[in-house]
């Protein structure tokens, strides 16, 4: 760092007027500048221990081999009362390096079986809190032996995803462990039999708050035992007897709030709890399906208590709770947290509520039930953006959870709710889960990033993200330590690089570096990193700029890296059509060769061609199509397999998605540029498949099928094929029926090539290789096509326009007939010197409309503004072809049409001569 980093206090001057200057501590900042960096180790203590406390664990642990004045720093049992382990591999191994600082750990927060395995090891003796999630393969053993080692535990949070294999012994262990026990919370154990609650009654005298959420059993009468109790939630709790709860429970003495939210409770039952509790004064029933079916609820009495449903404004509920509720309504939990008077039991009440509001959104977002987009729109979505506010961190980080959640449709396709993604942001939802994602709590960070994520899918959340400075805050999260933070913001920017307008601030962030190097940072077992990246790392390429800092951050290696390495369909995909997109831009960068000289790459993408995802061989194909673009790439794909591979992908995809047929055939397409290559692709039946692809319903699936059959029927064995497999009434067709005008050109020259006489030729000197090929009959389908290919030339035809130009050759006129017969996209084709050579030999056909048409292609390579017009003009200046066009625009029995296209070609012919001169 070469800036000096100043620290302002207030100094009275002489006369008493404050200035800012900087601390006077004998220095003249806070650290000695010494060659342009600040000495950081000289900083106050206090100021250090701070700062270290935003750090996570495994950097905290880091600092003793900084130097010796922060080694003892960092040692310090403040830094160590709390512990949130989620975010990394917390194994036996490292809970015993962490132990010796770790004697006074009061809090701990896990992730999954292997990181409860490994608490003991902390010898935390003193450990008040435990909150684990992603709890489905946690034991009876494992948390037995985890209470037995920390009797002096007060919270245990278990959830909340189901505790599948915890019982009631677990349980039974818990009570006996601990008896200083107040907060107990477990989610989606199967049974809670008596015995076990029961031994809660007798052995935890302090326990006040019981959570036993989405269990498949709870015994009721038992849990009317537990006197101590002040607040119970029972929510998504199956196979409750509420005849039982409604005429027990409400003899607690202590119970203040109950949560039966998500269960099938009735409007009787409710009632009577409300009615008959003396201490009861919140009661939560959100979406229960059989309460809010009946009509009757709403004559409910509360008797001044609370009774939070969705068929209720809850903010206006809320409300309720306070004397002064004037200024309360959407701000009532911000006005609460704000309050200078606090009333000790409220604090309890609201802090107990916003915990199960946060856990039932979440629940309830999740499943996703049919009828709720009006509470979703009017209150659900502001009820989130509230509690991410919480003073509570698990609160918030549910609560953005549930916000990431309850947009998503369809999370294969990822499909949002525009409504509900738009009222997130309309309620000034963007800037509070960005400043969310600016904090130092990982996991509030990851959260907050998934979210921004899924809402992002928007384009008008994407454009608010952006003008709120989201895409730094997420190229910065993307370079974060912890996967799951790096994971969702690479998320983050894969949704954002979406739309054109985003691609290039991206990079300007140091977006595409980062992405680059999250692979190689994960570069196994973190599916969810790699397939983001490379997903983000595909949109970025798709942009011609971009894809070149792609390739000059690494890019490529990485992407080819990921196609040969990955077993993860996801992450294959995404890497082949990135590596897709990089090649797409073969005139305007050199990434088209790069990716074919990258060591590996071209046989994994033919490999991938074999996958069994119809996404991975989509993409596969999609790659080997535009690298075969580049002459040396077509002729390795070849070598590598690459030709039996795609024929075979394309006799299996008759049935498959258009995306998958349209590049299937492209990529033969590609291939068959090389004569040598089209040989192959006959030989090795691709042209069946071809003509099966021919007669799809896909206009685009039409144009790259025709492409490829007119570059097969540049050979004679091929052109006998595909008469002898039916492919003149398929070619027939397209040009007959296909929206594409592309596919119809391309159809009506593959049927020109195998009638131009050539085949003819060759028919009698069958090679032994070619012996499989049946005698077949060209007089009808040679008498089929020439009628096509008329009927095709003549819709680009105006008998007006064709008489004007026959009586004047002025500018004017001969451009009416281009503009008429003119296909924008043929100006994209590429020929070579021998099928200008094959057009330019047709116009001396004996056959009038095998001379328009080649009359008529050689106008559409000759237009000028075509891409590949200059080019095409020098091949025929080589082949003589001005000759031959006069002669054909001068021919007495030739039709006009061939005539006056002749003349235009002539015409384009000398525009390029005179251009190239210049």
């Amino acid at each position: 760092m070469s800036r000096r980093v100043r620290r302002k206090v207030a100094n009275k001057g002489k006369d008493g007027v404050v200035s800012l200057s900087c601390h006077e501590t004998g220095v003249e900042d806070l650290g000695t500048e010494r060659n342009g960096v600040v000495d950081w180790t000289i900083l106050p203590d206090d100021t250090v221990i701070h700062l270290f406390s935003r750090l996570n664990y495994r950097d905290r642990a880091s600092l003793s081999s900084t130097c010796r004045a922060w080694r003892v720093l960092a040692a310090s049992q403040c830094l160590w009362s709390s512990l949130d382990v989620r975010a990394h591999k917390f194994d036996t191994t490292m809970a015993t390096s962490l132990a010796p600082r770790c004697m006074n750990l009061q809090k701990l927060k896990f992730r999954g079986a292997e990181s409860a395995d490994a608490v003991i090891h902390l010898q935390a003796k003193n450990l008040c809190e435990i909150n684990g999630d992603y709890c489905r393969k946690i034991t009876d053993a494992t948390l037995s032996v985890i209470v037995a080692r920390h009797e002096a535990l007060e919270s245990i949070q278990l959830g909340p995803d189901f505790c599948e294999r915890i019982t009631g012994d677990a349980i039974k262990a818990i009570a006996f462990c601990c008896p200083k026990l107040k907060k107990l919370r477990l989610s989606g154990i199967k049974d809670v039999f008596a015995d076990a609650i029961n031994a809660l009654a007798k052995h935890c005298p302090n326990l006040i708050d019981i959570g036993f959420l989405d269990c498949l059993n709870v015994d009721e009468a038992a849990l009317g035992n537990i006197l101590s109790v002040r607040f119970l939630s029972v929510a998504g709790s199956s196979n409750m007897n509420w005849s039982v709860v409604s005429h027990l429970w409400h003899k607690l003495p202590k119970l203040i709030g109950l949560d039966v939210s998500r269960t099938d409770i009735g409007s009787t039952d409710v009632s009577r709890l409300l009615f008959s509790s003396q201490s009861l004064k919140v009661l939560c029933a959100l979406n229960c399906p059989v309460l809010e079916e009946d009509t009757s609820v709403s004559t409910i009495k509360t008797k001044g208590k609370l009774l939070l449903s969705l068929f209720s404004d809850i903010f206006i509920e809320l409300s309720s709770l306070f004397a002064d509720t004037t200024k309360k309504g959407r701000n009532v939990l911000l006005d609460w947290r704000c309050s200078k008077k606090k009333d000790k039991n409220l604090n309890e009440i609201m802090t107990w509520l916003e915990w199960i509001l946060s856990h039932t959104l979440l629940r309830t977002a999740e499943s996703n039930p049919q009828g709720l987009d009006d509470f979703w729109l009017k209150q659900g979505a502001a009820l989130l953006l509230s509690l991410m506010q919480s003073s509570q961190e698990d609160v918030q980080e549910r609560a953005a959870t549930g916000l990431a959640t309850f947009v998503v449709i369809d999370d294969e396709n990822a499909s949002i709710d525009c409504r509900r993604a738009e009222a997130v942001m309309l309620d000034g939802g963007i800037r509070l889960l960005l400043n969310l994602a600016k904090c130092w709590r990982e996991g509030l960070q990851s959260e907050a990033a998934k979210a921004i994520a899924n809402l992002s899918v928007n384009a008008n959340v994407a454009k608010a993200v952006a003008e709120e400075g989201g895409i730094n805050i997420l190229a910065l999260l993307a370079r974060s330590m912890n996967r799951m933070v790096a994971e969702e913001a690479a998320g983050g920017l894969w949704n954002l690089s979406v739309g054109e307008e985003h691609k290039a601030a991206i990079a300007e962030a140091g977006g595409v570096k980062a992405l680059v190097e999250l692979i190689f940072k994960w570069s196994s077992g973190c599916d969810g990193v790699l397939e983001r990246a490379a997903g983000a790392l595909a949109n970025l390429a798709a942009d011609d700029k971009c894809s070149t800092e792609v390739a000059i951050a690494g890019g490529v290696h990485a992407l080819v890296m990921l196609a040969c390495s990955c077993k993860f369909e996801g992450v294959q995909e995404q890497a082949a059509r990135a590596l897709a997109n990089l090649a797409a831009h073969g005139d305007s960068n050199s990434n088209n060769a790069a990716v074919g000289q990258e060591a590996g790459a071209l046989e994994a993408l033919v490999q991938l061609t074999r996958s069994p995802h119809e996404g991975v061989r989509q993409e596969a194909a999609g790659a080997l199509w535009n690298l075969s673009f580049d002459d040396r790439n077509r002729e390795a794909i070849a070598a590598g397999g690459g030709i039996e591979a795609l024929v075979t992908l394309a006799q299996s995809c008759s049935n498959a998605s258009p995306g998958l047929q349209e590049r299937a055939a492209g990529a033969l397409w590609g291939l068959s540029v090389s004569e040598a290559n089209s040989i192959a692709i006959g030989q090795e039946g691709g042209v069946a498949p071809l003509i099966a692809l021919a007669r799809s319903d896909a206009e685009d699936v039409h144009e790259t099928a025709a492409g490829a059959l007119w570059n097969l029927a540049f050979n004679h064995s091929n052109a006998l094929r595909i008469v002898e497999e039916g492919g003149v009434p398929a070619l027939v067709h397209l040009c007959l029926t296909s929206e594409s005008k592309m596919a119809c050109f391309m159809a009506a020259l593959a049927l020109a090539y195998m009638f131009d006489g050539r085949t003819d030729e060759f028919t009698p000197m069958v090679t032994s290789s070619e012996s499989s090929l049946k005698s077949v009959s060209m007089d009808g389908p040679r008498r089929l096509a020439l009628k096509h290919i008329e009927a095709f030339i003549l819709r680009f035809s105006d008998a007006q326009a064709f008489a004007a130009a026959a009586v004047s050759s002025a500018p004017a006129a001969l451009a009416q007939v281009t503009e008429k017969a003119r296909i924008q996209e043929a100006g994209h084709l590429r020929c070579s010197g021998a099928e200008i050579g094959r057009f330019v030999s047709m116009l001396r056909n004996s056959s009038s409309i095998l001379k328009t048409c080649a009359a008529f292609a050689l106008l559409q390579f000759t237009i000028p503004g075509g891409r590949h017009a200059v080019h095409h003009a020098s091949l025929m200046q080589s082949a003589g072809a001005a000759r031959v066009l006069r002669s054909a625009a001068a021919a007495a029995n030739a039709p006009i049409e061939a005539k006056i296209f002749a003349r235009i070609v002539l015409r384009n012919l000398e525009h390029h001569q005179v251009e190239h001169s210049i």
